[in-house]
């Protein structure tokens, strides 16, 4: 069987950038499972996997347009270090979630610190990188009128509820 729309399929990665530091592997765990048109991983990816069979190993290679898109400039804001009330020790690095003025929230990153400004980057920690993908497919099946309802794969490597 090949992936195609509909897909319930399963894979080992390992993920590395350009200069070929590892940034996550499914070593040593399950391989990750995904609903195959359901947007459940980065697009270059997907469409990578498309046609393929249990069994292919190959390297995929994601430019960040593909993956978790280019660098939005927006998205890095300067905030007054008094609007982090509570929180003492304030270090590069550090996740907060920021309220967006839909009401709702979005991560962001605490790239640079003053004793007045905090500057933050809601960008995805991999926007504007571009992504190696050492794959191995592991299975591939039908997804169930329940995985298809909700979206997602169900089971080892998926969502289970």
């Amino acid at each position: 069987m090949t992936i195609k729309e509909n897909s319930a399929v399963s894979f080992h990665y390992t993920l590395t950038d350009d200069d070929g530091q590892q940034l996550d592997s499914s070593a040593g765990k399950e391989p990750l499972a995904y609903l195959h048109g359901a947007g459940n991983i980065i697009p270059g990816l997907e469409s990578a996997l498309e046609g393929k069979s249990v069994g292919d190993a190959m390297v995929v290679d994601v430019t960040a347009a593909e993956g978790y898109g280019e660098i939005q400039k927006e998205l890095i804001q300067e905030v007054p270090r008094a609007s982090f009330q509570g929180v003492d020790e304030i270090e590069v690095g550090m996740q907060f979630e920021a309220q967006t003025g839909e009401g709702g929230t979005v991560p962001v990153t605490v790239v640079a610190v003053t004793d007045e400004i905090v500057t933050v980057d809601g960008n995805h920690p991999l926007a504007g990188k571009n992504l190696h993908f050492d794959v191995t497919i592991e299975d591939v099946r039908d997804a169930s009128a329940e995985e298809l309802e909700h979206g997602h794969v169900h089971g080892p490597g998926g969502h289970n509820h």
